[in-house]
């Protein structure tokens, strides 16, 4: 399908475009109690989390607020089925590891309904802080009936705040150790004198030292927004998101040897910095504008469209160590990068609720566009050694090599439809989807291509049964595809990952209560994964992964004053298919067990009325340091705190305070292992202050 066709179709398709309204007409009506999720990642409508035939998670803004995080990845530190640690102390990216599967995140993050548009095989990878984000949804599992090419392992769906039509605003400050410091600000509100017109701005201003030697983090951000009800059926949204990051903090790893062990009887210390400050630079420029529009027909049909526009530009100069050259002095090399991004995505649908035979239908019908461009040049070169006990700076690099140029380009059409069902008790969805990927890398020196151009075919089948008491048991079936970036012996990329799951579950949401529980086991095959046999230059789409599991999530109000949150993880992800050594081990860089405990206490009567505090664990376990697994990273177990005072109570209206301490206990240990070469350490002692002015 030519690509202005495909494009045209796309924009066309709705007679009206895409925005979730702030509540949907449901077919029976909806306990006010029952926690609804609107516009659901997981079925792109407005589905009851007890109604929902696959493990979903939901992190509320204030859950992230009140444990301080500064970052997505941070956020979902208390999420079963994430591993939030995979590169430790760096934040330059939000590494998420969605049930063994380490490319669900950053390949797999979604804004607002639509793929944020980054290019996994570059460095060309965004991020969108949270203080501009309302919830976070995990979806644990395969979604490409519903998005196209995505990790077998979930998909990271971001909401942000969105215009209001009654005024009001938050300015927050914050400070903190590594000369963390802060300033937000959020404000809405209604432009004219019959509502029809709602603005939003929102901006923030960070930066923070590291524990890493001179490595810096720095983050300038706004959102312009506007809501126009232009009907009592017609919505219309205009929204931009500008983002400049003059620094990206560290991003790099140490040999296993000296971080986990000794190294003839010595530790590398975790603030060690292997590279040199005239090299270290990151800088990530990101543009997004887009728009949101909605139609209701009537109460059974509406069409939705969304579309956003991506720029974004990255800047790369790092020096990084690569094993030992001798008992105290590590080997060096030159890494660099300049990027520019282009992309294009848009999302219709149209949906129908109807009833046919006693069984109350929710249709939706998409089809949707990706097209991304993306102009790289990286470069390379060799560096003096350092002494990782003793160093010394200011080295020149040693030898310098050609640099690589490659434009890379992606488009991605796919139309798709899904039925969820209900009758009685039970409520069951069925999805199907079919998609048009192209893929092409060109050496614009050479004018030699790698290239991909294929079709895919993905499903979903879920059953679930919703008892009176609460309980809801549920069955489904879901299936994925992941483009390769690896090519073949003929210099073509490898066809697409393709992975299924199998998930068994029962969730419990008590009558009258916002307690919510929920057990999922699943089994994950991922097959064509991309292997390469030692004694050839060429990969194979031959591999075979399989990822099994079970995770236990509990949100559970005891009293007024108490709550509990209790996550645990059981994943086993075995390389069932490597064509080498490696096969039948356990995959690398994934805790085998994970538990995360948060509890919470607000203070309601007496003296300390006002005063609220906070207290979580986070334990993980059983980590093979390399695919080889030859060597594990030691378990460890973090710390975190809060807590919090409504300044109210000391006459300073609408004023909050609250501190925050991550790695309460100041363990040093190391996160994970890439391989024996890079291992990264987990970030020390975090401390920071916060005061919020609600208006």
């Amino acid at each position: 399908m030519p690509q202005l066709n495909r494009l045209t179709l796309a924009i066309a398709l709705a007679s009206a475009p895409l925005s979730m309204p702030l509540s949907m007409p449901l077919l029976a009506d909806e306990p006010l109690e029952t926690l609804t999720v609107t516009a659901s990642a997981a079925t792109k409508s407005t589905t009851p989390f007890i109604e929902t035939p696959q493990a979903v998670s939901v992190v509320e803004r204030k859950q992230w607020e009140s444990r301080g995080a500064e970052s997505v990845q941070r956020a979902a530190d208390y999420t079963p089925g994430v591993f939030t640690n995979q590169l430790g102390a760096s934040n330059r990216y939000d590494y998420l590891v969605l049930r063994g599967f380490a490319d669900g995140s950053i390949n797999n993050t979604f804004l607002d309904g639509l793929k944020v548009m980054s290019d996994g095989g570059s460095f060309s990878s965004l991020s969108v802080d949270p203080w501009f984000l309302e919830s976070i949804e995990v979806v644990k599992g395969p979604a490409s009936v519903l998005y196209g090419r995505a990790s077998p392992g979930g998909l990271v769906a971001q909401t942000s705040r969105r215009p209001e039509f009654e005024p009001g605003g938050e300015l927050r400050l914050r400070l903190g150790n590594h000369a963390n410091r802060s300033a937000a600000f959020d404000v809405t509100g209604p432009l004219d004198a019959e509502r029809r017109l709602a603005f939003r701005l929102t901006g923030l201003a960070r930066a923070a030292d590291t524990q890493f030697g001179p490595a810096e983090e720095q983050r300038y951000a706004i959102a312009p927004q506007l809501t126009w009800d232009i009907t009592d059926a017609t919505s219309l949204n205009l929204h931009a998101y500008l983002q400049h990051e003059p620094e990206g903090g560290y991003h790099a790893g140490l040999p296993y040897e000296g971080t986990v062990i000794d190294r003839n009887g010595r530790r590398i210390s975790n603030s060690f910095f292997e590279g040199e400050e005239a090299f270290e630079k990151f800088q990530r420029d990101q543009v997004m504008v887009g728009y949101e529009v909605e139609h209701h027909f009537n109460d059974a049909v509406s069409a939705r469209q969304r579309l956003r526009y991506t720029e974004t530009s990255v800047e790369l100069d790092q020096v990084y160590a690569f094993g030992w050259a001798s008992a105290t002095e590590l080997n060096r090399y030159y890494s660099g990068g300049d990027e520019s991004l282009d992309a294009l995505t848009v999302d219709n649908q149209l949906e129908a609720r109807v009833s046919t035979g006693g069984v109350d239908h929710t249709l939706l019908l998409g089809l949707d566009y990706q097209q991304r461009d993306n102009d790289v040049t990286w470069t390379s070169g060799a560096f003096p050694t350092i002494d990782a006990f003793n160093p010394h700076y200011g080295d020149d690099p040693s030898a310098m090599y050609p640099a690589t140029r490659q434009h890379r380009e992606l488009e991605q059409t796919g139309l798709y439809l899904q039925d969820q069902m209900a009758f009685g008790n039970w409520h069951a969805n069925l999805g199907l989807r079919h998609d048009w990927v192209d893929i092409t890398n060109t050496d614009p020196d050479s004018g030699s291509a790698s290239t991909l151009d294929d079709t895919q075919l993905s499903g979903r089948a879920g059953l679930l049964y919703h008892f009176d008491n609460g309980l809801a048991p549920y069955l489904s079936y879901t299936t994925s595809f992941s483009p390769n970036s690896t090519t073949d012996q003929n210099g073509d990329l490898l066809a697409p990952s393709e992975g299924e799951q199998v998930e068994l579950g029962l969730k419990y949401q008590p009558p009258g209560t916002q307690d919510r529980y929920n057990v999922a086991l699943f089994d994950i095959t991922q097959e064509n994964v991309s292997t390469k046999l030692p004694n050839e230059t060429f990969h194979r789409a031959t591999g075979k992964i399989e990822s099994r599991g079970v995770e236990v999530e509990a949100h559970h109000q005891l009293t007024d004053a108490i709550s509990l949150q209790t996550a645990y993880s059981y994943t086993d992800v075995t390389l069932e298919k490597t064509g080498d050594a490696n096969e039948g081990n356990r995959n690398n860089q994934i805790p085998r067990h994970q538990l995360a405990v948060w509890g919470s206490y607000a203070f309601q009567s007496g003296a300390l009325a006002g005063l609220d505090t906070g207290l979580g664990i986070r334990y993980h376990a059983d980590i093979q340091a390399d695919d080889a697994n030859t060597e594990t990273v030691p378990d460890y177990t973090l710390v975190d705190a809060t807590l919090g005072y409504d300044l109210g109570r000391l006459g300073l209206t609408d004023m909050s305070a609250r501190l925050n301490v991550t790695n309460l206990l100041d363990k040093e240990y190391v996160a994970s292992c890439y391989d024996l070469n890079f291992c990264y350490f987990g970030a020390e002692r975090g401390v920071t202050a916060s005061f919020h002015y609600a208006f």
